[in-house]
């Protein structure tokens, strides 16, 4: 099997497209500015249009797609793809605010008249098509498109992640993980200033400088507090099974990406975009997955799972070593033209299982189902879609959230994610990909009439060597892919699912989930 389409791209094809975004861009590469400026720098800015030019990190928008719960299913191709545009502006004017710290310094309303104020207007634009499209379709436009379309540069000494959302919670069903910093990374309050944008720093060996990460984004996870290992983001921040109810499980073993399977689409946020994602996943299961795979097409694909009744696709953001490497997208959008540079490190384990509900049986989920867990933009967005653990072998009792850890010697990186698991009954999707879909409640039961299926619980080993912190800067650290304006933070990291068990096998999973069968 060979990668997918978006990777057996021709070179020259490759080229001309990174060239056209290079234009689109305004030129130059992510990697060449550092947007850190000193941390004592703009002390009395606050976060608005009016933020001191050379404290700006990054730039935070609001989520429009996260506001849209009720799209006509005839308005959504649409609307995805303006969505995709979104992004996409951003992460030009993100671009921008990177290339053009000189003009910054000497002007203290560039930003704001440069960068913030023409990203406003297109965004205007953006949001009044999706309205349109909505409206078309028989739906009712979003509210408050002028506050939607409105950004804000985030200071370098101040905190992105959980600015004003921090606290509140999942909302359906999440856990608050603002109060005692999150989910166990040694009392480090993301809300305040836990996970700051200020970096403070040019980046070390094998590393950028400026896109991230920097030294405060690691922790020794010997210095971590055990913390009773991996969890969900529910109320109760515990994984949906237990003792009670259906304790099986149905292990699925679908290899670790050792064919190269990449590309940055995202075909349930972004069908029918290409780089959607704007960062490289990695796929194992079904073959076939990309911005314009069909259902129809992922039933006729092959998979890289054992038993063959599993074409499901399971993709998460790669994890690359910044050493330096030219991987195959090193020019490419997704790749080194959005900032994810480095080796793609293949995990040596990708241990994919379905486990029962504390309180009940589980039933089956219905083809196609779609599952994204944790949220790609939670350094901008705040913890409410969070989903984030990271641990290390020998170490799992303790968990990272909004950290990556370093792990002593012969131990592994382990990155884990236990998605959703009460379903509506209904959807297999929803205009914000969350809301057909949620975590169970404190004491294990769902919500809001929904029902109990298998639990996907998703663990990754990676054998990455640990980066060295010399002088306050981060020697050849390791990141997950994103957006780049997400400063290739911990925070960020996210899983998908796609259901695609034929019914006699998914039959099976909840046959041995409800017995108490291991499988």
């Amino acid at each position: 099997m060979g990668r997918t389409n978006r990777k057996r791209r021709s070179t020259l094809a490759n080229r001309a497209i990174a060239a056209s975004a290079a234009l689109a861009l305004g030129g130059g590469g992510l990697l060449a500015a550092n947007i850190y400026a000193s941390a004592g720098e703009g002390k009395n800015s606050t976060q608005n249009a009016q933020t001191t030019a050379a404290s700006v990190a990054t730039i935070k928008c609001p989520d429009v797609g996260q506001k849209l719960t009720d799209v006509p299913k005839g308005a959504r191709a649409g609307v995805d793809k303006e969505l995709a545009t979104l992004d996409q502006q951003v992460t030009e004017a993100y671009k921008r605010l990177a290339d053009t710290r000189q003009a910054q310094a000497g002007d203290a309303g560039y930003v704001n008249n440069a960068i913030l104020s023409p990203l406003k207007s297109k965004r205007v634009a953006t949001i009044d098509r999706i309205g349109n499209n909505i409206k078309r379709a028989g739906g009712k436009a979003p509210a408050g498109g002028g506050e939607l379309a409105d950004c804000q540069g985030v200071p370098a000494d101040q905190p992105a992640a959980g600015e004003g959302q921090a606290g509140e919670g999942q909302a359906n069903g999440g856990q608050d993980q603002a109060d005692n910093g999150g989910q166990g990374d040694g009392g480090q309050d993301q809300a305040d200033g836990g996970q700051g944008a200020d970096g403070g720093q040019d980046a070390g060996d094998g590393a950028q400088e400026g896109n991230g990460p920097a030294a405060e984004d690691f922790q020794d996870i010997t210095q971590v507090q055990p913390t009773g290992g991996a969890k969900g983001v529910g109320p109760n921040g515990l994984p949906a099974n237990g003792d009670g109810g259906s304790t099986g499980s149905f292990t699925t073993s679908c290899g670790t990406n050792g064919n190269d399977n990449h590309n940055s689409d995202n075909v349930i946020v972004a069908p029918g975009v290409d780089n959607g994602a704007q960062h490289t996943h990695d796929y194992v299961g079904n073959q076939d997955n990309n911005a314009f795979t069909s259902d129809e097409q992922f039933l006729q694909a092959d998979t890289s799972c054992e038993n063959q009744g599993d074409k499901s696709s399971y993709y998460w953001p790669v994890l690359r070593l910044q050493d330096g490497t030219d991987e195959f997208d090193a020019n490419d959008l997704g790749g080194g033209a959005e900032g994810n540079i480095g080796k793609i490190l293949e995990a040596s384990e990708a241990e994919l299982k379905f486990v029962g509900n504390k309180k009940s049986d589980v039933v089956a989920m219905p083809s196609a189902l779609r599952i994204i867990t944790g949220d790609a933009k939670a350094f901008t967005n705040g913890l409410a879609n969070a989903n984030t653990n990271w641990s290390c072998t020998g170490f799992e009792d303790r968990q990272l959230t909004d950290k990556y850890p370093i792990c002593p010697e012969g131990s592994s990186v382990v990155r884990t994610s236990n998605f959703q698991s009460c379903w509506d009954g209904q959807n297999i999707d929803s205009a914000n990909h969350r809301t057909h879909i949620s975590f169970v409640q404190e004491d294990g039961t769902c919500a809001n009439g929904f029902q109990a299926i298998p639990q996907l619980q998703a663990r990754l080993v990676y054998d990455a060597p640990a980066p060295q912190i010399e002088n306050g800067q981060v020697v050849n650290p390791f990141a997950v892919d994103g957006f780049p304006d997400q400063l290739h933070k911990a925070i960020t990291d996210h899983n998908d699912f796609i259901n695609f068990f034929d019914e006699n096998t998914m039959n099976e999973v909840v046959d041995c989930i409800n017995s108490g069968q291991d499988c």
